[in-house]
C-alpha cells in the first residue's frame, strides 16, 4: 500500500505542479530507492542507482525553468519533493540537494534579483550550457561548499581561489564533506575570484564555477566512514591549478553574496531530507506496533498505554515540526522580513532536531528490535543526528541569530 503525502495536497493547499512533484517522487522513492537504502549505509557507497532513476523520471531537471527543459520548480516545490526522497533514503536527499541547489541559485533565486541586462543577458547564455547537461545529458552537479573554517557560515572570504587567467579561471583550494565526490559530473564550487596573486580575498568577489570533474588537477581524497548519511560519500575534495574556462561559470562573479543575503530561505534546502526522515520514524513506530512493519512477526504492540502515550507524544511533535516547515519555506522569497527570517532559523533548528528526537522516542517505544540493521530505525536515528551538524545553519547558530534577533534591531548595540 502506497504511503500517504506528508504534505496532502488538498490538507496544505499544494498546487497542482506540487502535487504532481511530491507524487512522483514518492511513488519512485518508496518503490525503489526504500529498498537499495540499507545497502548505501552500510557500504557507504553512493547511490548512483537512484540519481538514473530520477534522471529517467526528469527529477534531475526539477528546478531547471521550463524555458530549458525543466520543471520550473521554485524553492517551496522542491523542498515538498525532497521530503518525499528523505522520507525512503536520506543520503539520496541530501545529495540530491547539492545538485539542485546548482539549478536553485542559478535560476530561480537569480531571476529574483534586479541584475543589470547585460549581466542577466550573459548569465542565461551561461547557464544554458549547464541545464542542457542536466536535462539532455543527466549530468550530476555537486555544490561542495564547506571548507572547515568560517567562510561557509558567511563570516569570511572562501579559501578556494579563482585566479583570472587567459580565456579562463585557475582554481585552487580544498572542500571538505563535500557530497557526491567522485561520482558527480561537475563541482559548483563557491571560491573567491582573484585579478592578481598577491591582491587581499574578499567575500564581496566570490564566484560560483562548474569545475569537470574529470579536469586535470582535481582529486578525491581521505576515507569515508561517518556515523550516518553514509551514502553521500562526502569525501575531501581538492583542486590544483585546475583550468576552468570562463563560460563554466554558474553566476556572475559577485552576485552570490547579495543573493546569499537576500534570499536566506536558500540555506534551508537541507531540511527536506531531515522532514522526511521525522515523517518515515513516525510511520515506522505506528507500523510496527500494528504489527505491519514489514520484516518483523505480525504481533500487534499498540494496546499498551505507554506505546500508545509514546506515538501521541511523537505525533504531536511531528505535526509542530510540519507546520513550521510548511510556514517557513511557503514564505520563501528574496528580502524577507525579520519575522519570516526568524521563522526560517527556527523551522531549521525545529526539524534538524525534532527528526533526531523523534528518532530516539521512536527507538525506546518499538524496544530492542529497534536496534537490528535488518530494520530501518537505527539507520534513521544515525542520519537524523546529522542534521544539526551541518553549515551554515547549524543548530547551534540558529539559536544565536535567533537570540541576537529578538534582542537587537539591524545596527543596535549596546551602546544605544
Amino acid at each position: 500500500m502506497t504511503d500517504a503525502p506528508i504534505f496532502a495536497p488538498d490538507a496544505w493547499g499544494l498546487t497542482e505542479k506540487q502535487a504532481r512533484l511530491t507524487e512522483i517522487a514518492r511513488t519512485l522513492a518508496a518503490e525503489t530507492f526504500a529498498p537499495r537504502a540499507a545497502e548505501y549505509d552500510r557500504e557507504a557507497k553512493f547511490p548512483t542507482e537512484n540519481y538514473r532513476d530520477m534522471a529517467k523520471a526528469g527529477l534531475l531537471g526539477i528546478c531547471v525553468p521550463e524555458s530549458e527543459g525543466g520543471w520550473g520548480a521554485d524553492l517551496k516545490t522542491y523542498m515538498l519533493t525532497a521530503a518525499e526522497i528523505g522520507r525512503y533514503c536520506g543520503a539520496t536527499a541530501l545529495t540530491f540537494n547539492m545538485h539542485v541547489s546548482s539549478c536553485l541559485w542559478t535560476g530561480a533565486l537569480l531571476d529574483g534579483l534586479d541584475l543589470p541586462k547585460e549581466v542577466r543577458e550573459e548569465h542565461h547564455a551561461k547557464r544554458k550550457l549547464h541545464y542542457d547537461r542536466i536535462v539532455r545529458q543527466g549530468k550530476i552537479y555537486a555544490q561542495p561548499f564547506s571548507e572547515g573554517g568560517a567562510a561557509a557560515a558567511g563570516f569570511k572570504a572562501f579559501g578556494t581561489t579563482a585566479l583570472k587567467v587567459e580565456g579562463g579561471w585557475r582554481i585552487n583550494g580544498k572542500k571538505i564533506f563535500a557530497s557526491l565526490s567522485g561520482h558527480a559530473d561537475y563541482y559548483g564550487a563557491l571560491c573567491t575570484a582573484l585579478d592578481h596573486p598577491d591582491e587581499d580575498p574578499s567575500r564581496r568577489n566570490t564566484m560560483y564555477i562548474a569545475v569537470p570533474a574529470e579536469a586535470e588537477g582535481v582529486e578525491v581524497v581521505g576515507e569515508w566512514d561517518p556515523l550516518g548519511m553514509r551514502g553521500t560519500v562526502s569525501r575531501t575534495l581538492l583542486f590544483k591549478d585546475v583550468f576552468v574556462p570562463d563560460e563554466a561559470q554558474l553566476m556572475p562573479r559577485g552576485v552570490y553574496p547579495e543573493a546569499a543575503s537576500r534570499w536566506p530561505h536558500m540555506f534551508m534546502t537541507l531540511t527536506p531530507t531531515y522532514m522526511g526522515i521525522a515523517q518515515a520514524v513516525y510511520d515506522f513506530t505506528v507500523k510496527y506496533l500494528r504489527g505491519e512493519a514489514p520484516g518483523t512477526p505480525p504481533v500487534k504492540r499498540r494496546m499498551y498505554p505507554t506505546k500508545q502515550l509514546a506515538v501521541a507524544e511523537m505525533r504531536v511533535k511531528l505535526e509542530q515540526t510540519k507546520a513550521l516547515w510548511f510556514a517557513a519555506i511557503s514564505e520563501a522569497r528574496p528580502d524577507p522580513s525579520k519575522d519570516s527570517l526568524m521563522r526560517a532559523w527556527a523551522a531549521q533548528h525545529t526539524v534538524m532536531e525534532n527528526a533526531n528526537a523523534l528518532s530516539a522516542l521512536a527507538i525506546r517505544t518499538c524496544g530492542g528490535q529497534s536496534m537490528l540493521r535488518s530494520l530501518p530505525l537505527e539507520r534513521l536515528y544515525r542520519d537524523s543526528r546529522c542534521g544539526s551538524l551541518m553549515l551554515p545553519w547549524t543548530a547551534e547558530l540558529c539559536l544565536d541569530m535567533l537570540g541576537k534577533a529578538a534582542l537587537y534591531e539591524r545596527g543596535e548595540t549596546d551602546a544605544d
